[in-house]
């Protein structure tokens, strides 16, 4: 290595060759592991962990796959899980992406088998009143099975020695693997728009897996709402397929679903038959000519490199998404908090609070200044009732009470107080406590009065 120009990698560069690495070296796996973590995003994709007693792996399976997953993926279920190692460029972190599940230990098929049969007949699609009659003499019977199975063949040859003068209507469908269920689904469908006596649903024996599109809730509604009498007749391990719940009849074999239809048929003739084993043939060729073209352009690299960017882009969205939410979510709640903040202020703010708090204070107000003005007032009336009193103590006619007079020198209406201001024969009006005396001067003796009194006294 050289170390004094080493080759520096971005961050991108470097996660998309350990990427390259592990698809190239390690690509589709099978793993085992405990389900935690489950979580469906908007988007449908689904995202989990799976994790034993010392590890865990991140797993990614998209929306298309997770439709056709036979169960109900959930934490603690234990599961085999297959898909492409792979790392998620975003974050660096490597991750499973799986391409189907499966549940260790009990089956899938019978834990969906189950809880379908329950919800079907809670609905009430498995009760005798529904049941129609199988016509005595057909004309048309439809059959929906596969073109290439035994019982497609099993019920020709019991036509075939019955009776011929009867027309048979076959609508080919798969009956197993993926897409097989709408297939019969839409058989039944087209067969009772098209008017047949009666209708023949039904395969050969086989295991739970390959019977299982007659386990699926499309074909027993379509079964349930057709207005043509059908009959079930499905070879499989288990008593009953929900298919024979739903039918107007069941028959244990599609020999025994022909033997119920007709007393006596003819079967198809050879060359039908041989042309349609000719074109099934060619049919299959070009499906696998076009199968191994779709094969070359899936291992080419751009072609999976097409699909690995979108796959990130999908995590990606989904991340955005998530923290979008997240981001909404907050911004609600901080104004929501503001509105609230703002609304508490408004009512403190407004006019009505502030009148009412202006109330209060005037109230307040009010009564102290009552009780101040109750207060001034006594203080007020004490202090004249004793200037009153010392007034009244002072007045001239209190002193008229207690025996003094007001002498008035006539007709000048003169005060004495001085016997310097009278002569002999002047006229007086004296003032008593009670009445006046009009006197004439006698005689005048300037030593009386009281300034000589208070000096007699003295002496």
């Amino acid at each position: 290595m050289d170390t004094e120009h080493p080759h520096i990698y971005t961050i991108a560069q470097l996660t998309n060759r350990i990427k390259r690495m592990l698809e190239s070296e390690i690509g589709e796996v099978w793993v085992c592991g405990e389900i935690s973590n489950f979580r469906k995003a908007a988007s449908g994709h689904a995202y989990f962990t799976l994790k034993d007693v010392e590890s865990q792996l991140d797993t990614v399976m998209f929306k298309g796959r997770l439709s056709r997953t036979k169960f109900e993926p959930e934490n603690g279920l234990e599961v085999l899980a297959r898909g492409m190692i792979s790392v998620y460029a975003r974050r660096g972190n490597y991750q499973l992406v799986a391409e189907e599940l499966q549940p260790k230990g009990l089956g899938a098929l019978q834990l969906a088998y189950e809880k379908l049969k329950k919800k079907l007949e809670a609905e009430g699609l498995f009760k005798p009143e529904h049941k129609k009659p199988l016509p005595l003499l057909p004309r048309r019977i439809g059959v929906v099975t596969s073109a290439t199975g035994a019982a497609f063949r099993d019920i020709l040859n019991v036509i075939r020695r019955r009776f011929a003068n009867v027309h048979i209507i076959l609508y080919p469908s798969r009956v197993q693997g993926d897409g097989a269920a709408a297939e019969i689904a839409t058989g039944v469908r087209v067969l009772d728009a098209w008017g047949v006596d009666v209708m023949i649903v039904g395969r050969g024996g086989g295991s739970l897996e390959d019977l299982w599109p007659f386990n699926e809730e499309v074909v027993a509604r379509a079964i349930f709402e057709a207005n043509t009498p059908i009959i079930s007749a499905v070879g499989h391990e288990i008593d009953y397929a929900l298919s024979d719940f739903v039918a107007d009849v069941r028959a244990p074999t599609p020999s025994a679903a022909a033997e119920l239809v007709v007393r006596e048929q003819q079967a198809l003739t050879e060359q039908v038959l041989l042309q349609r084993r000719q074109i099934e043939r060619a049919m299959r060729r070009i499906v696998e000519q076009a199968r191994h073209r779709l094969d070359r352009q899936q291992k080419s690299y751009v072609f999976l490199r097409t699909d690995e960017l979108l796959r990130q882009q999908r995590q990606r969205l989904d991340d955005v998404r998530a923290r979008l939410q997240q981001a909404v979510t907050t911004c609600a709640d901080g104004w929501r908090q503001r509105t609230e903040r703002t609304r508490h202020a408004l009512a403190l703010l407004s006019p009505q609070h502030r009148v009412a708090q202006q109330a209060i204070q005037l109230r307040t107000t009010r009564d102290r200044l009552r009780r101040t003005g109750a207060g001034l007032c006594k203080q007020q009336r004490n202090r004249f009732c004793a200037v009153a009193g010392k007034l009244n103590s002072l007045s001239p006619v209190a002193v008229l009470a207690r025996g003094y007079a007001l002498a008035w020198k006539q007709p000048e209406n003169t005060l004495l107080h001085d016997v310097a201001q009278l002569k002999k024969s002047d006229l007086i009006r004296l003032w008593l406590g009670k009445g006046a005396v009009q006197a004439e001067v006698k005689q005048l003796d300037p030593t009386g009065g009281i300034t000589n009194y208070d000096s007699e006294k003295e002496a």
